[in-house]
């Protein structure tokens, strides 16, 4: 119970604050509403977790193996997300969102194994959560499922929360300013990632 109730903090802790995947469901949200958005929010709840076993079952020690693997994907991962920050931020009208769709299901799925967040988290919490001796696909498995009943809440949370904002910026001016704050606040994600290893 106790080991529960840890993943439990750590799984809340990390969904619910701001990072790459909720600053981007907040401004789907804002500028294609819930439907639109759905496909994203589920890419995020079914590709994290996922990620997480399979850096479980042994993509983590491909990672070790292979070193400069990692740093190809963290560095694919800060320029994508700086990519999609300067498109967030130029967004004029409802409906944009720097993108002429919101993400797919597949594109959201996708997109967690650039984030170099997603693979902070991912690698922290099995490095804190998982026992040498244990059942790995057991423990790695618990891991995911609470990412899902907690995690999947926290961000739905953040995308309601665009929702919310849709009616408050109906001025451009205000839209301008919310998208222009995301873009900068998306970028600004990733400095902590140009330091933090992952691997």
């Amino acid at each position: 119970m106790e080991i529960l109730l840890s993943i439990a903090l750590f799984v809340f802790s990390t969904s619910i604050t701001p990072g790459p995947n909720n600053l981007m469901i907040m401004a789907s949200g804002l500028n294609h509403g819930v439907g639109r958005s759905l496909p994203h929010l589920l890419g995020i709840c079914v590709g994290f977790p996922a990620m997480i076993l399979a850096i479980g079952f042994g993509m983590g020690a491909l990672f070790r193996q292979f070193p400069f693997l990692h740093e190809v994907v963290r560095w694919a991962g800060i320029t994508y997300l700086l990519y999609l920050a300067w498109k967030i931020a130029r967004t004029r009208q409802v409906g944009a969102a720097g993108r002429a769709h919101p993400f797919s299901f597949l594109q959201a799925v996708a997109f967690q194994w650039v984030n170099p967040k997603g693979w902070i988290m991912a690698v922290g919490a099995l490095a804190a959560f998982t026992t040498p001796d244990g059942e790995t696909w057991m423990e790695a498995g618990r891991i995911a499922l609470a990412f899902i009943l907690i995690g999947g809440p926290c961000i739905t949370i953040w995308m309601m929360f665009g929702v919310g904002l849709k009616r408050l910026l109906t001025q451009p001016v205000h839209l301008r300013i919310f998208n222009v704050t995301m873009g900068l606040l998306l970028a600004a994600s990733v400095i902590p990632m140009l330091t933090t290893e992952f691997g």
